[in-house]
């Protein structure tokens, strides 16, 4: 009888196949722990990428009539670091005739100094601030722009959180919003607007408000807008609710000038429209044409503002190249002066109390001068009557002799 012989498996020993196992476990635990360490680092380089690419350019654009900015030369320019938003609105604060956030550096004092002009009481108390989102350097669209190649210009760090420009009261300084909707408008209003612009407006006779929008630029070029196209639209209608809002605040100062205490005016606001033309996609670089039709509307905006004010008002522009979300600012207004119920009925019971005492002190002497005038008049009286005849004024009828 013949067998056949098969290798045979034998099971390893138990504590060979528990050394096995850890091997087996650790090894995965080492790779699974250095793909999450990976993976943390990819992400901490890319946040601090896109916080390192959150930067911006602001203009400050002084009158044309009185100088409240310093003049920046070329090399001043080329060494100037860059800006952060609280010195933006610390300047800001400055403009408008207040003091400056008591958190503000030593550095971003300078910066102060180098952006305005040494005296304090020559403040223009009316500011324009305006943020547009999707444009880092408005220049690179159009170099030869005349309102922004002689502007102050700063590169500005914009940060990842909201700056509060840090006012005292509200009774001291009028905020006018530029960001109010317009809502329906009218084929009048474009044709309005096209005319100060110095452009005009055709209508389509087959559909209302589908015309075309032509405003001429000074390079000599000429934007159309047409109005049938939804991009085109929306570009529009956000141009013309900001020329809407920047007559709104003209009228609003009108009426602020006639008052007896007159209050320093920020007239802010912000403008996305060159976002939804980004976004469009276009291989005719139709963004770069709208960025110059808005350059060319604040330029006007601006004109207008200083004939308004009469060269007492001062540029603040900011541009952000990463677009912001809706209703979200840069720039947040806070009233730092907030008086207590407390205080206020303190306040008012103590001039109550002051005024009394006033009315009191003012009834004595009243009384005491009645009091006086009264017995001197009867004692006139008395001597007058018994004056002696032969006595010619009332101070010989005293019986008192002279010899």
């Amino acid at each position: 009888m013949s067998f056949s012989c098969f290798p045979c498996f034998h099971p390893p020993p138990p504590d060979r196949a528990l050394s096995l196992s850890l091997s087996l476990n650790h090894s995965f635990i080492h790779s699974l722990t250095m793909k999450i360490f990976s993976l943390f680092l990819i992400s901490s380089l890319l946040f601090s990428f896109s916080r390192a690419e959150a930067t911006g350019s602001v203009f400050f654009i002084d009158s044309s009539t009185h100088q409240f900015l310093r003049t920046q030369s070329t090399n001043d320019a080329a060494q100037s670091a860059s800006m952060l938003l609280p010195e933006v609105g610390a300047i800001v604060s400055v403009l408008l005739g207040f003091a400056p956030s008591i958190t503000l550096s030593a550095a971003g004092s300078s910066k102060l100094n180098e952006v305005l002009i040494p005296n304090p009481f020559d403040r223009p108390r009316v500011v324009f601030m305006l943020e547009v989102d999707g444009v880092d350097d408005p220049l690179v669209a159009d170099p030869k722009n005349a309102l922004f190649s002689k502007a102050l210009k700063n590169n500005v760090d914009l940060g990842s959180s909201k700056v509060d420009i840090q006012l005292p009261d509200e009774e001291e300084v009028s905020v006018i919003s530029l960001d109010k909707p317009l809502g329906d408008y009218t084929e009048e209003e474009i044709n309005d607007f096209a005319s100060w612009l110095g452009g005009s407006y055709v209508t389509d006779a087959t559909k209302p408000l589908h015309g075309v929008l032509a405003i001429p630029l000074a390079t000599g070029d000429i934007v159309n807008l047409h109005m049938s196209k939804k991009v085109h639209r929306e570009f529009a209608s956000k141009l013309l609710a900001l020329s809407h809002n920047i007559r709104k605040a003209m009228e609003k100062h009108e009426v602020l000038s006639q008052t007896l205490h007159r209050p320093a005016e920020l007239i802010m606001g912000s403008f996305d429209g060159i976002k939804a033309l980004q976004e469009q996609h276009d291989t005719d670089d139709f963004d770069k044409q709208g960025m110059r039709l808005l350059l060319a509307t604040l330029s006007k905006i601006f004109d207008s503002l200083q004939t308004a004010h009469e060269g007492q008002i001062v540029g603040v522009i900011v541009f952000n190249g990463v677009p912001q979300p809706e209703s979200k600012t840069l720039m947040n207004v806070v009233f730092t002066s907030h008086p207590s119920l407390r205080w206020l009925a303190e306040t008012k019971s103590s001039q109550n109390t002051t005024l009394a005492a006033q009315v009191l002190v003012r009834r004595i002497l009243a009384w005491i001068t009645g009091v006086v005038l009264l017995v001197a008049t009867l004692l006139g009286v008395y001597f007058l009557l018994n004056m002696p005849l032969t006595r010619d004024t009332l101070f010989l009828s005293y019986p008192f002799d002279f010899n």
